[in-house]
Parts: structure tokens; C-alpha cells; sequence
């Protein structure tokens, strides 16, 4: 019986080893394995190793084009059981992709059944849809019996499965790839396998040739979803000089019910009575149909494209989505560059040409050194392939001249079998075989002793031999190896050429014309509005403009208990509202954002981020280099022009510097023909002097405009001399009194003052 001593302690097990180092070597075996087994592609094939081994089990499965589908869960169950030890779900999301239309600009395999569509909507599960190869696909593994590529033991060592595909087919260039490893990644988009094989045969006559040269027959992406391209031929050929880059990809405006020619190609509908609308007939690559849809809805309902009225989606087996203006007033080219701007009808597809090459080192490749290293993978394929048939060739050869042997001694060797225990000892001593050699002849059928026999046997021999002989001097010449896989190349461009069914160019590459400038503002439609502002922040938007005659100026609207009107003034939907906070934060609000006047509005703390502690003092419309008075409640101002202080974001932008518990007090326009300042104190004395004398600034604290020995400034404000100095009058109706002979109170900026004139208002305020 074992005693604990004889027990083994687990703790013999542990390595003392320094944590970093330990961690450091385990990270890197991991990160090398997601580089080289996972997420990169291969130079040669095109393929990760998901895909390379979802096709393998497809072939072994015998699911070609020409046979019938097998269930989906098959071809799963095999490729996770045999070759690819993880989850089903990645490997089946993997087949879909291979199937899907709008995914791979040449699909390898052809499903059955729901495999997903170009909403965003998932594949039906592997139990109900069905798979088979596609000639692409069988193109790929083209040469996989000829020797031409090397076996490699699966996971478990039960199976083998192929390092690479050696079929012809360009399929990295062709279909692309994605994926993103341990500190790097890769993102090659679709191409044109003819521009692709173009630009191939040219590299191939001049191994020098320029890369501009390359760009004239390798034109770009040529993505499944068709779209266009819009940056410039010199943008994209840098892109792919140096494998790293971006294009601008945009949908495609398209009406094919349409009329005229131009408003085909510009994407318009007429509709009669001056209407039109707008058709998209093709979206960016790897944009979801009802995402895009929904994202043009949201826009529409946040206000973001006012000149927009719906989007519909009319689309069957094509793409077919209609939009319409909220006029027939609305510039096309406007709608359009907005939807750019706004929603993914463009998007940007990143370039970064980072594959595996033939050692299996992962680098980031330019065009022509991509091309380069296919061809040197595809001739390296070539003689592997010559290799393997020369020595098929020779074995052939070996039967061939023991069978002809037989023929000439056919008798004798009849004789042979007939009378000796051991005939095929005697065979090969008498007539000098070879051990294979006597056993096929032993192994030979009567009926094959016909005279027509000798002479196919003869033909065969010479066929063979000129065929050793060919192959014999292509693996001796890189010239004709070079030439072969040019008529190679030929014939695969002429099976996916133009007038084939996934021939012709689906992208559109030219450069876009200059944008239109627009702003948020072009798109607003012009209507005069009435923005009212109560004492406790509650702001709304009367449509029109209200009549403000009133004693305070105010108009004539409801608020709520305990609450009243603060500022009233007429604006435009186009315009913006330059707020003002006590605090010094300057706010912009668009004038089209404003709740209606049916109720009593929305707080507009909802709508900008102002401090709880802080209060709305100023209100005013902005105009285009327009000017300011800023004063604060401890007697110092500024002026400031009105673009400075624009808000860009709802918190706002601080432009009145406080200090001393002071606040902004006085937020008033300066108009083009004033040229003095009146300031006046909580103790009641007036000062005015020139507006020259006020600093204009972008943010500060200002200049001391009035001095005081005990409390601070009731108001200010900007004038004519020539016209007088004017206030309005206590009581009811509108009166307003202008006092002319203003001499007298003008002093120099920052002087104390003396009493207003006889009728100044009891309340310090040059406006009620």
C-alpha cells in the first residue's frame, strides 16, 4: 500500500521561472500562431486556413459543381472533425461568406437555401441549408493530384490536407481579405481577374516594368456591390505602391425607368408636375442595406436633412432605394453630398496589403512585388508539376517497353508461364526486366495480346517520349516556363472575360467633382419663426412673427404658474441663437431645433449643457461679423465679434473671464453706426464715451468701463452721439425718450459719473 511519502508532490511540477519572461514566451507562441495559422492570408492561394480547409473537406466530400448539394452540418461536422479543431459557428459564418454574392466578387462555393442577404439579415442554420463547389473553387485546386503541392499532417495526425491551393486562379487579388492578428492586420479588397491577369502578363514580359505602367491595365477595386471609386488615379496608384492606403467608396444614384440619358446616370425619377426623386441602385461595399436605410430614416427624423421627405426601399433581387425631397425645389447634387456626408452612402475602405509570402513571413507588399512573388509561386507550381509528370512518364515508360518486350517474345514468354514454377524469375533473367516490368506482364490480360494492342503500346511510347522530351527542356528553359504559364494566364482571362457572367467591371473608378459647399443652413427651408425665452429657461418657436408691440416688449404669450417672459425676438429657421449665461458661457442654438408654441416649449437646459446655477441674460440673433457689448457686473466689458464666439458643441464656449463673484450682465448688439458707449451704475450716475476706447477681444475679463465705490453696474449700452441717447419710459404704451444734449456725461473710459438726465428710468435700464 502507498504511503503519502510515496506519493508524488505536485508542487516537483512547478518551474521557477521569472513571471515576465514565462508570459512573454507563451504571448509570442500565441501571437505567431494568429499571424501565420489564422487571420492572414497566403500569397499563393489567397486563402486562411479556415477557408483552404472548408474547400479541402468540400473536394473530399466530392461536392462539385456538377453533383448534387450536401447539407451544410456535413461539411462542418467533417471540417471541425478532421482538419479545423474550433467552432462550428466561426466555420460555418466562414462557408457563408464564400457563398455570398455581395461578399466575394467570385464566390467559391454555391449554396442552397438561405445563406443571408445584403440587409444584414444571418444565414438560416448548417442543419437547413446546402453546399457545393464552384468551377472558381475547382480552378483554385486545380493541379492538387499532379505533385504540385506538399501534404501536411492534420491536428491529429489522422489526415493530410494541403499547405496551399496551386490552381491558377489569382484568388487574393480577386476575392481579397480581412482579418486582423497580434499587432497587425490586413484588408485587401476584390478585383477584376482580367485587369488582374493583365497586369500579370505584362510583369512577366518586362520585369522592369513601371508601376504607373501596371496602373494603367490594374485599374483599382472592383468590389461585389459594384459603387464607385472617387478619389484620384494618383491617390490609388500611391495606395498600391506602397500596400497601404484608403479609397472613398460611394454608392451609385441610378435610374433605369428614367427617360433622358443624363437623368438615368444622375439617379432622378420625374414624376410629373416639377416632382422628381432619387434612386439608389448599388451601396458601398460591406454596407448593410436596412443599417444604411435606417441611418437615412434617423437622419430625417433628427432634423439632419430637413430637404429630405422619406426613403423607401423598394428593392427585389436589385437594389432599389428611392428617395424623396421635401421639394421639388431641392438641388439633386445638394441631396446627394449630404447623404454622403451624413449617412454610409460613403464610406472609406482601407488598404493595407499585408499577406504571408512563400516562407510564410507576414509583409506588407506593394502591387508589383505581390505579382511578382504570384508568379514566382505559380512558375515554382509549374515545375513541381513538370516533376511530378516526368516521373509518371518514366514509370509509364517502364511498363510500356516490358510489355513491348513480351510482344516481340510473346511465344517464349508463354512458353515460360506455361512450363516454369517460377516464370517471373526466369522473365527477368532471360529477357532482362525489371521486377516491375515482369509482374505487369504476368499481370496482363489475354485479350491484350492482340496484334492492334502492340501498335497502341508503340504509339503510346513515342507519345510518352516526346512528352519527357517537352517536359525535359521547359524544366531546363525559364523562357518557356514563362511562356507556358503566359498561355495559361490567356486562357483564364478569356474564361472570366467580358462577356462572361462575372466578367465585366462592377466598381466605377473616377475621380468625384469638386464638392459642393453646403451647410447645415442650405438645407434648412427659410420660414420666419418667433423665439420666445421665459424667466425659468423654458423656450419655444412660434411660427411667423408674432406682434412684440406690447408694453414689454414680450408679446402676447401663456407661460406657465409662477413663470413669465424674459427675451422675445424674431429670427429666421435659418438663423442661429447666440445664448448667454450670467456665468459667462456663450451657447449657440439653431433656430430650426426650437420646439413649437403650442405648449410652453422644452426646457433649454435639455438642449445645451448650462449650469444649474447659472441664468440665461442675453438672447440675440447671430449675424456674420457682427459686434457685441459684453459687460459684466463689477463695471468691465468688451466688445466681441460674433464668429469668435460661436459654441460648436452644447456645452458651450466660455468667452466673459469673472472674477470677484461679478456676472454677466449686459449681452446688447453693437449696430454699424454707433460710436459711443453709456454705462450706468447701481448708483444711478451715467458715464458715455467713445467706442474706440473698448477693446475688442475673443475672451477676457475686458476693461473697467465705470468706476464705483459701493455696488456695481445696472446697464450699458451703445449709441449715436449725433442722434442722442434713448431709453425707454415707465408706464404704459411704448414711449421712448432720446436726450440729444449728452455732452455733459461724456467723459474718459473708467470715470465714475454723474446723475442722469431729468426722466431717466427709476429702474437703471436703458431698455425695459
Amino acid at each position: 500500500m502507498a504511503t503519502i511519502e510515496d506519493e508524488k508532490d505536485p508542487f516537483d511540477a512547478i518551474v521557477d521561472a521569472p513571471f515576465d519572461s514565462a508570459l512573454e514566451e507563451r504571448y509570442l507562441v500565441y501571437a505567431l500562431s494568429t499571424i501565420t495559422a489564422r487571420s492572414l492570408p497566403d500569397l499563393r492561394d489567397g486563402l486562411k486556413p479556415v477557408h483552404r480547409r472548408l474547400l479541402w473537406a468540400m473536394r473530399q466530400l466530392k461536392l462539385n459543381p456538377t453533383d448534387a448539394f450536401k447539407k451544410s452540418a456535413r461539411v462542418v461536422g467533417d471540417v471541425i472533425g478532421k482538419y479545423h479543431p474550433h467552432g462550428d459557428a466561426s466555420v460555418y459564418d466562414a462557408m457563408v461568406r464564400l457563398a455570398q454574392d455581395f461578399a466575394l466578387r467570385y464566390p467559391l462555393v454555391e449554396g442552397q437555401g438561405n445563406f443571408g442577404n445584403i440587409d444584414g439579415d444571418n444565414a438560416a442554420a448548417y442543419r437547413y441549408t446546402e453546399a457545393r463547389l464552384t468551377k472558381t473553387a475547382l480552378r483554385l485546386m486545380d493541379g492538387l493530384d499532379e505533385g504540385t503541392v506538399a501534404f501536411i499532417p492534420t491536428y491529429n495526425g489522422e489526415e493530410e490536407e494541403p499547405e496551399i491551393f496551386p490552381g491558377l486562379f489569382p484568388n487574393l487579388l480577386a476575392n481579397g481579405a480581412s482579418g486582423i492578428a497580434v499587432g497587425m492586420a490586413t484588408n485587401i479588397p476584390s478585383h477584376n481577374v482580367v485587369e488582374v491577369v493583365d497586369a500579370t502578363l505584362e510583369l512577366i514580359d518586362n520585369a522592369h516594368v513601371e508601376h504607373a505602367r501596371l496602373m494603367e491595365l490594374f485599374q483599382g477595386p472592383d468590389f461585389a456591390t459594384g459603387g464607385l471609386i472617387v478619389d484620384s488615379s494618383d491617390a490609388i496608384a500611391a495606395a498600391y505602391e506602397t500596400g497601404r492606403g484608403s479609397f472613398r467608396v460611394r454608392g451609385r444614384f441610378h435610374a433605369a425607368e428614367a427617360e433622358k440619358q443624363e437623368d438615368r446616370e444622375a439617379g432622378i425619377e420625374r414624376l410629373g408636375g416639377g416632382q422628381w426623386q432619387l434612386v439608389v441602385s448599388e451601396i458601398p461595399y460591406q454596407v448593410q442595406k436596412g443599417k444604411l436605410i435606417e441611418q437615412i430614416a434617423q437622419a430625417i427624423a433628427d432634423k439632419k436633412l430637413p430637404i429630405l421627405d422619406d426613403v423607401r426601399d423598394e428593392s427585389d433581387e436589385q437594389i432599389r432605394i428611392v428617395l424623396v425631397p421635401r421639394s421639388r425645389n431641392v438641388d439633386p447634387e445638394l441631396l446627394k453630398e449630404s447623404l454622403y456626408k451624413l449617412t454610409d452612402l460613403e464610406t472609406r475602405f482601407g488598404l493595407n496589403l499585408n499577406v504571408l509570402d512563400a516562407t510564410r513571413t507576414p509583409m506588407v507588399m506593394g502591387l508589383k512585388e505581390l505579382l511578382q512573388n504570384w508568379v514566382n509561386s505559380q512558375i515554382d507550381i509549374l515545375q513541381r508539376r513538370s516533376r511530378h509528370r516526368l516521373e509518371k512518364i518514366s514509370l509509364r515508360l517502364e511498363l510500356v517497353e516490358g510489355y513491348l518486350a513480351a510482344f516481340l517474345n510473346l511465344d517464349r514468354v508463354i512458353e515460360i508461364i506455361r512450363t516454369e514454377d517460377a516464370p517471373k524469375m526466369v522473365m527477368i533473367e532471360e529477357f532482362a526486366l525489371t521486377d516491375r516490368q515482369a509482374e505487369a506482364i504476368l499481370n496482363m490480360r489475354l485479350r491484350s495480346l492482340r496484334k492492334l494492342e502492340e501498335m497502341q503500346l508503340r504509339g503510346e511510347q513515342d507519345d510518352l517520349l516526346k512528352e519527357r522530351e517537352d517536359l525535359e527542356t521547359l524544366l531546363g528553359s525559364a523562357a518557356r516556363q514563362r511562356t507556358r504559364l503566359k498561355r495559361d494566364l490567356k486562357a483564364l482571362r478569356k474564361e472570366y472575360g467580358g462577356d462572361k457572367a462575372l466578367g465585366p467591371r462592377r466598381t466605377t473608378i473616377a475621380e468625384a467633382a469638386p464638392t459642393v459647399e453646403f451647410s447645415m443652413d442650405a438645407m434648412i427651408e427659410k420660414e420666419p419663426v418667433t423665439v420666445i425665452l421665459s424667466q425659468k429657461g423654458w423656450v419655444r418657436g412660434a411660427k411667423g412673427h408674432a406682434d412684440l408691440a406690447t408694453e414689454d416688449g414680450m408679446g402676447d404669450f401663456k407661460y406657465k404658474e409662477g413663470d413669465g417672459a424674459a427675451f422675445a425676438l424674431h429670427a429666421q429657421t435659418t438663423d442661429k441663437l447666440i445664448i448667454a449665461a450670467d456665468n459667462g458661457r456663450i451657447y449657440t442654438l439653431g433656430a430650426d431645433k426650437l420646439p413649437g408654441a403650442r405648449g410652453f416649449g422644452e426646457p433649454i437646459r435639455n438642449m445645451l449643457d448650462i449650469d444649474a446655477e447659472a441664468q440665461v441674460v442675453g438672447m440675440v440673433v447671430y449675424k456674420p461679423k457682427a459686434q457685441l457689448l459684453l459687460v459684466a457686473s463689477g463695471g468691465k466689458g468688451f466688445a466681441a465679434q460674433t464668429d469668435e464666439i460661436l459654441a460648436e458643441t452644447k456645452k458651450g464656449r466660455q468667452v466673459v473671464n469673472l472674477k470677484g463673484g461679478a456676472k454677466l450682465v449686459v449681452v446688447r448688439e453693437i449696430a454699424e453706426a454707433h460710436d459711443h458707449v453709456a454705462v450706468v451704475g447701481e448708483n444711478r450716475k451715467l458715464v458715455v464715451f467713445n467706442l474706440e476706447e473698448l477693446p475688442m477681444l475673443a475672451r477676457g475679463q475686458g476693461v473697467m468701463l465705470q468706476r464705483y465705490r459701493d455696488g456695481g453696474l445696472s446697464d450699458a449700452t451703445t449709441f449715436t452721439l449725433e442722434q442722442g441717447l434713448s431709453w425707454r419710459m415707465g408706464g404704459k404704451g411704448d414711449r421712448i425718450r432720446t436726450e440729444t444734449d449728452i455732452w455733459q456725461w461724456k467723459v474718459a473710459r473708467g470715470a465714475a459719473g454723474r446723475l442722469p438726465p431729468q426722466g431717466f428710468p427709476k429702474n437703471n435700464r436703458f431698455q425695459a
